[in-house]
């Protein structure tokens, strides 16, 4: 199954997803959804965990037959001026990069927050979740905010995605 990027305007990721289940024939995709990102936020001395989205404007989607899914999706009244511009609109991902996000998201397409510690000179270690897998990714750590930016490939692009971190009695 080859995944797909959809682009859209920000904030409109899940009105795309709700008009493809709704008008496009599940015969012609198998899934379509928009990948969450847990965080931690500190609010009146609670910590939440709060869900957004890791890549704005972006709706994933897998296809077999790619080309029937795109002519179908360029009959639906709403998409007609999104596909204008097919280059910018229907993205293929690498198989790699597939793989990857499949391997940090679960099954409801949300990368979960990642239990850390840090060693005796500040630099965190990855106990569990996604950050264990991709580690060697880090851009950027902000322990206090409770998240790191890690580089990830979108396309062939290099896109960085934030991935909220837990420490120790956090939760």
């Amino acid at each position: 199954m080859l995944w797909y990027v959809l682009q859209t305007r920000t904030g409109e990721e899940d009105k795309l997803v709700n008009l493809i289940h709704k008008l496009v024939s599940p015969n012609l995709y198998e899934e379509c959804f928009v990948v969450g990102q847990e965080q931690l936020w500190r609010r009146q001395q609670k910590n939440f965990v709060h869900v957004k989205r890791a890549f704005p404007g972006y709706v994933f989607i897998t296809a077999r037959e790619p080309e029937a899914l795109f002519f179908c999706l360029k009959k639906l009244p709403a998409m007609a001026k999104l596909l204008a511009d097919e280059e910018l609109f229907f993205l293929s991902l690498e198989i790699e990069e597939a793989a990857f996000l499949r391997k940090i998201m679960d099954s409801d397409y949300v990368i979960r927050l990642s239990h850390v510690v840090t060693d005796k000179n500040g630099k965190i270690v990855p106990i569990s979740g996604p950050l264990k897998i991709c580690g060697n990714r880090i851009v950027k750590c902000r322990l206090g905010k409770r998240y790191v930016l890690v580089r990830v490939g979108i396309h062939g692009e290099e896109k960085e995605v934030l991935l909220g971190i837990v420490l120790e009695g956090d939760l």
